[in-house]
């Protein structure tokens, strides 16, 4: 694991300024301290930040061929670099280490950009072809790794793993982009390709760049996509063998390491899944460690202390208080544009736990997504019924209305708050779920945003980011399609970069067994009501791990990594809540309604409504503004 940089001249063969690239480089130290590098020659450079897992004497990076006219600089695990290894050679590849490295360096020159296509595992690179004079950037099938680019307007190409380094290239505009400001305020983070500046941008997940000295910036093209194409009929039974087996051989594949390897164990179905094979697969104990809360209602550690019981695993376990909230100015940092999952928290306590023991961790990250186990595809599938049973042309007037006069309820139980549902309701799939979702409706950021800004986003609307995908997918099963928008935007965009800044913030590698393309493939494949049946989210898997996990881990409530930011805001950061949101930032921007903020923090320190997520997503811009002023 680790983090790379990059400069490519598209208009010629000038000199890579070192100090600016040893400067990218060391902006990434946490992502590799175990040792650094950089390469130049005529026009390119590249700039390495190593965290050894994998042939610790000889991996070093940046690496190239025998006559070095191809160079790569790479971040991630390809989990069957032995095998392909084993394949180059019988084609008369020399290999000089045993590391993953290598692989990708001899799989270009034999296979191209087709490359990307024999890997198993999580990566983002940049290699660079003296030959052909091109730099060939890719992401992983699913984006566990990052990627961000830039083109400059002085005809310099950079790529690096965290923004921060491409900030400080001095040519990169910073310029904020509005669209990005309207995702953000709508998901809770940048989604794919945009970062929060115009001039720069991600690599999606499963997708490839071609950029060729003396070309303007390429155009990424997708390589690998969510199939969803079904399988021949199987039965229930066989379902859960092969899925058993399967998540087994994932497991299998990460477990390859020359350092201490871990798991974490919250307690939920995934990754007490994830341990569970683990054990079955080690003689050793298993590592594993949790995050407690003082706060019995925030509080999951006796589940998996059950799990670490049950499987004699070597548990280590971090009680922290609920009230953890010093690390807002440490989060903005970490993630280097807006990025309002508070769940980052606890993530970033569990992986400084980790470390202490472990250099490398599994996860069970992506489960939900993959196998339709969270509570709103449940809610989501509900009202696509009711949608089913009525003509839109009767449907959209009346719940509109129903949606615009039903009293907002926050405080009452769910089964009183119809005001949400009537106006999903009133809406078709894609755009239900992407109001059952958002941090901030239309409405809300309606009132947010200033007259001048909502002008200048020219009718520019965060729907269209899933309106996109929608119309990409390779499925139009109702489940199917909201599941692939999740694995399309809030995966890659919240989940993985949550976990990959948090971790690597601790120099702590995570590998995430359930999103294992293979395994992601097949269970897409798996009809949807084996994965929502009922109101029993990830039933097939459930299902296929009765044997291996007790029922209460299985079926009870989901609760997952939550923070109380209401009482925050009406307590310890109050004040803190309202210099943030009613200070000169936030008016300095001129993007926002001065009148709607200080009602907002009126009324949720007034309890008369619930706004502590809108609240954290505006401390949270602010954060990141503040750090921009001091640039």
């Amino acid at each position: 694991m680790c983090g790379i940089v990059g400069i490519l001249d598209t208009r010629g063969r000038r000199d890579i300024d070192e100090a600016l690239l040893r400067r990218m480089n060391d902006t990434q130290f946490h992502r590799g301290p175990d040792e650094g590098d950089i390469y130049r020659e005529p026009g390119v450079g590249f700039g390495h930040r190593r965290l050894s897992v994998i042939d610790l004497s000889l991996g070093q990076q940046p690496l190239g061929n025998e006559d070095g006219s191809v160079m790569v600089c790479y971040n991630g695990e390809i989990y069957n670099y032995r095998e392909l290894t084993a394949e180059l050679k019988a084609l008369g590849h020399v290999f000089k280490t045993n590391s993953d490295t290598e692989v990708i360096v001899h799989a270009w020159e034999e296979w191209g950009e087709a490359c990307v296509e024999r890997f198993r595992g999580m990566f983002a690179f940049g290699l660079w072809d003296r030959n052909q004079q091109l730099m060939f950037l890719a992401r992983d099938h699913m984006g566990v790794k990052p990627m961000f680019y830039t083109m400059l307007p002085d005809g310099l190409f950079a790529f690096s793993s965290e923004l921060k380094a491409l900030r400080s290239l001095p040519g990169l505009p910073r310029e904020i982009d509005p669209r990005a400001v309207e995702d953000y305020f709508a998901y809770g983070y940048v989604p794919e390709p945009k970062t929060i500046y115009k001039g720069a941008f991600k690599l999606s997940p499963g997708y490839r760049l071609v950029q060729k000295v003396g070309a303007p910036l390429a155009t990424p093209q997708r390589w690998w996509d969510v199939p969803f194409k079904l399988h021949h009929a199987m039965t229930e039974s066989d379902a859960q063998g092969e899925l058993v087996e399967r998540l087994r051989d994932a497991v299998r594949s990460q477990l390859v390491a020359e350092v201490p390897l871990g798991a974490f164990l919250s307690g939920g179905v995934d990754s007490s899944a994830v341990v569970a094979m683990m054990a079955g697969l080690n003689n050793a104990p298993v590592n594993t460690c949790s995050i407690g809360f003082r706060d019995r209602a925030f509080d999951e550690s006796a589940y998996a202390a059950q799990v670490a019981q049950q499987y004699r695993t070597d548990h280590h376990v971090q009680t922290v208080d609920t009230d953890d909230f010093g690390l807002l100015d440490t989060l903005s940092d970490l993630y280097d544009e807006p990025y309002a999952d508070s769940s980052a928290i606890p993530t970033y306590r569990v992986c400084q736990l980790a470390r202490q023991r472990v250099t490398v961790a599994l996860s069970g990250d992506g489960g939900d997504e993959n196998l339709a186990g969270y509570r709103r595809y449940r809610y989501t599938m509900a009202e696509e019924q009711v949608r089913g049973r009525i003509p839109s042309a009767l449907r959209r007037p009346l719940f509109g209305t129903l949606g615009r006069y039903y009293p907002k309820a926050d405080w009452a139980p769910r089964v009183f708050r119809a005001k949400s549902t009537f106006e999903s309701l009133s809406r078709d799939l894609v755009e239900g779920y992407f109001h059952g979702v958002s941090i901030m409706t239309d409405a809300m950021r309606s009132q947010l945003f200033s007259d001048t800004f909502r002008a200048g986003l020219q009718g520019y609307r965060a729907i269209d980011v899933m309106r996109g995908h929608a119309n990409n997918s390779p499925t139009d099963d109702p489940l199917s399609l909201i599941q692939y928008l999740d694995m399309k935007t809030y995966l890659p965009g919240d989940i993985l970069t949550k976990v990959d800044r948090a971790s690597m913030a601790h120099a702590l590698e995570v590998r995430v067994p359930l999103l294992d393309h293979q395994l992601v493939e097949w269970i897409s494949g798996l009809p949807p009501e084996m994965k929502l049946k009922g109101s029993e989210g990830k039933y097939i898997f459930k299902k296929s791990m009765e044997k291996y996990l007790p029922h209460d881990i299985l079926y009870r409530r989901k609760q997952g990594f939550a923070v109380p930011l209401a009482a925050w805001f009406r307590g310890p950061l109050r004040e803190r809540v309202r210099t943030s949101l009613l200070g000169p930032n936030l008016a300095a921007t001129g993007m926002f309604n001065a009148a709607f903020l200080a009602e907002m923090v009126e009324h949720h320190q007034s309890g008369r409504r619930d706004y502590s997520a809108p609240i954290w997503t505006l401390l949270m811009f602010e954060a990141f503004l503040k750090k921009e002023m001091q640039a």
